[in-house]
């Protein structure tokens, strides 16, 4: 790994010598920045020959920034990129072609396969048709090659399946296999995020795959939010903080705890908090009578069906489930968006006759929902635009409104929040998305809510922003707001619920409490269909 160095608290550095394993390729004095403000500050680091080394860092680091440099869609203000035998490579004047030619391969998240066609056609999209007589495609030649290719990736899959018909960790073993096609393991191989969207069941499949072509030789650069997987995965790890190079580790000598707080610069105690699920159950409530805050019977709509639920002041309740299990359904009804076909609906003792959006804000009644970028954000906008838009009464005087209220407003969120931001001017969609999730969660929390409804509040946050936010849902339950999380990520509702509602095909299949509240008795219980069958 060539020469392992790492920043200390105090500015200091150690090193290590890893002397002995080739050096695939290095980086080295990279900054990049938009207009004022600095998002790469000298980066550095070296890949090593067969290794896997991850890329880590809170959303806002600069590790998207970093990856849109090595891939040529954005250049780079200086820096150098250097393979054995090769003169080094200004980044920047580098483009595409300049990536390619540098031996660099990329994956991203979005794995560009078309879903409708086969396996064969999605590979020859990129190396293109073989032709035969006429200059008709050589159909029986691409799936011997195709074929060919996906044995040398001990891949088992047949040329003429479509492709949306393969199992997600197949399919983004196909994307790789595809972009290494035509190469040796001498390429550089680049996975930006590439389980965000995969089943948890599938990651496993996945990370073998990509451990297998590592002992085979492979160089791999690993983008990824989740720690469990850097720490499995990796055989080192390099940190990015606000641009910078915080460290640069063996994987093997760190735990999630130890790579989260590299990553935030600062002590996170755990990742979740002090509590676990049975001493949030037994905590006291808060003083808000015997009448529960939000109760819901016999409640039918859309794919929801007989919902019976209840919520008192302070607590924070999970909802899980499988995707089309009804989660997101559920909150959308209680917060006005969806029309009951059936039940009732009683909000602090009051039956609600007609739900609507405009009387479930009245009753103080917020949701953070699932996709903040096609529902919640104003993408042209400010980030202070997008903290109060929902309380823009307070900062209208004489019918007009005071810009200078908004922004002191907006600068005080952003600095309890910790928001990575160039200030309260800067657009919104210029944030990192865990950035964007705190805004959205800011701005309701700016209307003090009774009861808060989260829809996966945490999906594509890192685990800096993620302890912020749990961080804030947790003091808001302990002031006395009623908190009901849907989320697809079972550990989080373990660590920051006391009670957890598991939804099946639309209805309850178990209301679990206390030390029921664990990710065995969930998964349990949203897959006993399956189990049963």
């Amino acid at each position: 790994m060539g020469t392992v160095t790492t920043a200390s608290a105090d500015g200091s550095a150690d090193s290590t010598s890893a002397a002995g394993h080739p050096t695939s390729l290095a980086v080295s004095g990279v900054n990049k920045s938009y207009g004022p403000a600095s998002v790469l500050r000298d980066v550095s680091f070296e890949l090593t020959r067969g290794h896997i080394h991850a890329l880590a860092g809170g959303n806002g680091s600069g590790k998207s920034t970093l990856i849109k440099v090595l891939a040529g869609i954005d250049r780079a203000d200086s820096g150098v990129l250097s393979r054995p035998g090769h003169a080094g490579t200004d980044l920047a004047g580098f483009s595409p072609a300049h990536a390619r030619e540098a031996g660099l391969r990329f994956v991203h998240q979005d794995l560009g396969l078309l879903p409708d066609m086969t396996v064969a056609e999605n590979f020859a999209f990129t190396r293109g048709f073989p032709k035969g007589a006429g200059r008709r495609i050589a159909w029986r030649k691409l799936h011997e090659t195709t074929e060919s290719l996906l044995g040398r990736f001990e891949l088992d899959v047949s040329p003429t399946t479509v492709v949306r018909a393969l199992r997600p960790a197949d399919r983004a073993m196909v994307a790789i296999a595809r972009a290494l096609a035509d190469d040796g393991p001498e390429q550089v191989l680049v996975l930006d995020e590439p389980t965000a969207s995969l089943p948890h069941h599938e990651v496993d499949i996945l990370l073998e795959g990509l451990s297998r072509r590592a002992r085979q030789g492979q160089t791999i650069l690993y983008v990824s939010h989740r720690l469990d997987e850097v720490l499995s995965l990796a055989d080192s790890v390099t940190v990015l903080r606000d641009g910078g190079v915080a460290a640069t580790r063996d994987a093997r000598g760190l735990d999630q705890l130890q790579l989260a707080e590299l990553m935030a610069g600062r002590s996170l105690g755990t990742l979740y908090g002090d509590e676990g699920p049975a001493s949030s159950a037994a905590r006291p409530r808060p003083a808000g009578g015997p009448v529960p805050v939000l109760e819901a019977r016999g409640l039918s709509a859309g794919g929801i069906s007989g919902i019976d639920l209840e919520i008192r002041a302070g607590e924070i309740v999970g909802l899980a489930g499988l995707l089309g299990s009804g989660r997101s359904t559920l909150l959308r009804t209680i917060f006005g968006a969806v029309r009951p076909a059936s039940g009732t609906l009683t909000f602090e003792g009051e039956a609600i006759a007609a739900p609507s959006i405009k009387a479930a804000m009245r009753r103080g009644i917020a949701l953070v929902p699932e996709d903040r970028l096609a529902d919640a954000l104003f993408h042209e906008s400010s980030v202070t635009q997008n903290i109060t838009v929902a309380t823009l009464a307070r900062y209208v005087r004489w019918a007009r409104l005071v810009r200078s209220r908004e922004r002191d407003t907006a600068a005080g969120v952003i600095d309890d929040l910790r928001i990575k931001t160039a200030g309260p001017d800067q657009t919104v969609t210029r944030l990192s998305g865990g950035n964007q999730q705190k805004v959205v969660v800011a701005r309701w929390l700016q209307r003090a809510p009774r009861l808060l409804l989260l829809d996966e509040p945490t999906q594509g946050v890192d685990v800096v922003s993620r302890a912020d936010i749990y961080e804030r849902v947790r003091a808001v339950a302990a002031a006395g707001t009623s908190v009901l999380v849907a989320s697809s990520d079972v550990e989080e509702l373990v660590h920051l619920c006391g009670r957890v509602v598991v939804l099946r095909a639309g209805r309850v299949a178990a209301e679990l409490s206390g030390e029921a509240v664990s990710v065995r008795e969930i998964v349990r219980y949203s897959y006993a269909d399956q189990e049963e069958s």
